[in-house]
């Protein structure tokens, strides 16, 4: 979860501070960088996974992203021209697939995820919020936040995103942001301001299904288009905790966070009801397909249900090195990614209290 690794960063950062003398070198700029290319890449700090097609994706910290093409049995690394952690991953078609994360940035892949290249950074994000605001969007508010966001240069980031096709996309990130494309990335146009976020709270998680659009965050911050994107309208939910994981597949829709609180809606996002979960520990991954509900847990706990169920139940009982984000194959395979990297649960498994890790 961004908070969680940002308060951690920043206490590192004050704890060596006091022993690093005033001559230290300057740090590397990350975005100059390309990804440290490393031993054994799927033991990485990971944060996101797609499916490619018949390829998974998996995105992580310092710019590694590692690809394999036997369902998560071998791995090797992507070429990526930057250093820079990254939060998110999600292909809309076998070749064409999008990442995002700190800086403000955004990755494009054409070729399944083996190489990549920038399309967006904060200096330009920042940017374009402030010709939008200069446009007369929303105010002399409005202004004022963009002109703040241009002073503070790239340190903000993008935490989640969703393509409906290889044309149409959403991205999310700290402090309201919030941008769309719909050519595949050579533009984008902000809509954060169009947003009912008065408080200008961290979005974590953007999905979409249809013309239909939910956008989760921070402080109960529940936000749903049925117009795909154009209009968004607040959902008022009996929780104002940060919801971290997010799923939405036809007409069901899951949404998670802090302290195991979970609610799931049963037609597309209008009314939505408390979801069960068997321990008050905050929620980092969901995923539904096909009726199946998976979720993962901070504590390691990997979860399952169907999706229209009231309540969801420990999948496994070994707890799994804490998992970020997950994914199920068609054979029943779990593929979960975290701290210590790619753990594949075969479908055989699966609800059992084994695991591997590769």
């Amino acid at each position: 979860m961004y908070l969680n690794r940002l308060t951690l960063t920043l206490a590192a950062a004050w704890i060596g501070a006091a022993a690093v003398p005033v001559t230290a070198a300057p740090v590397a700029d990350p975005m100059a960088l390309p990804a440290l290319m490393v031993a054994m890449p799927a033991r990485s700090y990971l944060t996101g996974i797609a499916r490619a097609g018949k390829r998974l994706v998996a995105v992580g910290e310092r710019g590694v992203i590692v690809l394999s093409d036997d369902d998560g049995a071998t791995w090797r690394q992507a070429s990526v021209p930057v250093s820079v952690t990254l939060t998110a991953v999600q292909f809309p078609t076998p070749t064409q697939g999008w990442a995002v994360g700190h800086y403000g940035l955004v990755l494009h892949s054409g070729d399944g995820g083996a190489t990549w290249t920038r399309q967006l950074d904060g200096v330009q994000a920042a940017q374009l919020v402030l010709r939008d605001a200069q446009a007369g969007q929303g105010g002399s508010a409005y202004l004022a936040d963009a002109q703040r966001l241009v002073a503070d240069g790239p340190d903000k980031p993008f935490l989640g995103l969703h393509f409906t096709d290889e044309n149409n996309g959403f991205i999310v990130g700290a402090y309201n942001l919030a941008f769309r494309t719909r050519d595949g990335g050579k533009t984008w146009a902000p809509f954060g301001n169009r947003l009912d976020n008065p408080k200008a709270s961290h979005l974590y998680a953007v999905e979409a299904s249809g013309s239909d659009v939910l956008i989760a965050g921070e402080q109960g911050v529940l936000l749903r288009s049925t117009d795909s994107g154009a209009t968004f309208a607040r959902i008022a939910l009996p929780y104002k905790g940060s919801f971290f994981a997010l799923t939405l597949g036809g007409a069901d829709a899951v949404v998670a966070g802090l302290g195991g609180n979970a609610f799931s809606s049963h037609d597309r996002g209008a009314t939505w009801t408390a979801l069960a979960v068997p321990a008050s520990v905050s929620v980092t991954a969901a995923y539904l397909r096909d009726g199946r509900l998976l979720m993962a847990n901070q504590a390691g706990m990997l979860l399952a249900g169907a999706a229209g169920a009231t309540a969801i139940a420990p999948l496994n009982t070994q707890a799994l090195p804490q998992p970020n984000d997950l994914i199920a194959l068609p054979d029943g395979t779990v593929v979960t990614v975290g701290v210590a990297g790619v753990v594949r649960l075969p479908a055989h498994a699966a609800t059992t209290t084994s695991m591997t890790s590769r």
